[in-house]
């Protein structure tokens, strides 16, 4: 047993404690272990029933709302152990400040996540927030309206239907998200050559509806990994990677991406691969493993998911990755991703490269299984391998796309694609 983000060791009580019971309470249930010292040796709390009775006073004088928590205390070892259950009030505060746990450390939330913390105590999204900027128009939504589900036209019925107007005829963001234009971020999209610093075509879609931004994505991965060939009579579309792929990543981008910040998709494009990677790491509620096996239990912003759902842009909620990997069924090289706590990066390997690897590369990726995911230790323990090996093999493999990471820092593990 060691500290990680839900555990955390304490060999007497001070106040510094507290600061962990927000950031459980807001972002994960977590335990907090009193009388384990710093190597994990448990050396107790002198009289620890009533340093308990103490621990529970501090918690509800000094947290705001009162968080759900429990105290037990071993009577042999005389460590007390209190479980902090994350919580529907939030944010639950500090002497006013909000916490969340960084690996083994507990930091204070910048604005942003005090105000996510905010809207997800009322049970709303950033979407659903009130749009208070420039009058909106919405040309281009409304002829996706007609092309796709043949409506007559877009009247504020409609509007409402789809979760963009409330019953104050008031738009919200996600309205603002469809409208012609609009003061948010969007994708960057540049095409490279053999490194980064050789970039052949650039093109940033920002400021204009979601739906433009996803056609414009579509339209300039056309021009570099599709073609036509003609044989006989029969004209056949050739892709070097899968279009149902890109699109699934690309509106997962989207749909999932966080909107309260000022950064873009962005969308590498080089002859062997394209990178996707959207800002805001996973939703709440959703896991690596939940994420990787294609479950979804989560949506960040229901309104958006449910407009693109609706104009067959997503085919169903949580199969986005299902579909990425069933287009790469055949192929060699699969998808990879990459998640951390402020970004989620997909890999699409061009279908027609060849499966690259050395001997001891084969080796981690047979230590790997298949669905397993492990950290760099574990896999060195199976192959009786040093650690430093171990990560320099594991990072090759991540560069190529045949490995994902999950996670970051010591947290770091390992998926096989």
């Amino acid at each position: 047993m060691k500290e990680s983000r839900v555990l955390e060791w304490k060999q007497e009580v001070t106040n510094t404690f507290l600061k962990t019971v927000s950031a459980f309470a807001n972002f994960g249930t977590g335990t907090i272990l009193f009388g384990v010292n710093d190597k994990g040796k448990p050396v107790g709390i002198p009289d620890a029933n009533k340093a308990a009775l103490d621990l529970e006073n501090r918690i509800n004088d000094s947290i705001s709302p009162k968080p759900d928590y429990a105290i037990s205390v071993d009577s042999e070892t005389r460590v007390i152990s209190l479980v902090v259950h994350e919580g529907k009030y939030k944010p639950y505060l500090y002497k006013g400040k909000a916490y969340r746990r960084s690996d083994t450390a507990t930091v204070e939330v910048d604005q942003v996540e005090l105000k996510r913390l905010t809207l997800e105590g009322e049970n709303l999204s950033y979407e659903e927030l009130p749009y208070r900027g420039e009058p909106l128009q919405f040309r281009y939504l409304e002829a996706k309206l007609k092309e796709i589900l043949q409506v007559s036209e877009l009247n504020d019925d409609l509007l409402r239907t789809l979760g963009l107007l409330n019953r104050d005829r008031q738009y919200n963001i996600a309205a603002a998200l469809f409208a012609d234009e609009n003061p948010f971020s969007g994708i960057d999209s540049v095409r490279f050559g053999n490194s980064i610093s050789e970039m052949l075509d650039r093109e940033t879609f920002t400021g204009i509806c979601v739906l433009r931004q996803y056609d414009g994505a579509v339209a300039m991965y056309r021009r570099y990994y599709q073609y036509e060939k003609i044989e006989g009579i029969r004209r056949e579309t050739v892709q070097f990677i899968p279009e149902t792929a890109f699109r699934e990543a690309v509106a997962n981008a989207l749909v999932h991406r966080t909107w309260d910040v000022n950064a873009h998709i962005r969308i590498s494009m080089f002859p062997d691969r394209i990178e996707i990677v959207s800002p805001g790491g996973l939703p709440r509620g959703i896991t690596p493993d939940e994420f990787l096996n294609g479950y979804l239990s989560n949506l960040r912003n229901p309104i958006l998911g449910n407009v693109f759902f609706r104009l067959h842009y997503i085919e169903m909620f949580g199969t986005g990755i299902r579909r990425m990997k069933e287009a790469y069924a055949d192929a060699v090289r699969k998808p990879s991703f990459e998640i951390t706590d402020h970004a989620v990066k997909v890999v699409l390997p061009c279908t027609d490269m060849k499966l690259e690897v050395s001997t001891d590369s084969q080796r981690v990726m047979e230590a790997l299984g298949s669905g397993m995911i492990l950290s760099s230790k574990e896999i060195a323990e199976r192959l009786n391998w040093s650690k430093d090996k171990t990560i320099r093999i594991l990072n090759d493999l991540s560069a190529k796309g045949y490995v994902a990471k999950v996670g970051q820092g010591r947290g770091t593990k390992y998926v096989k694609c």
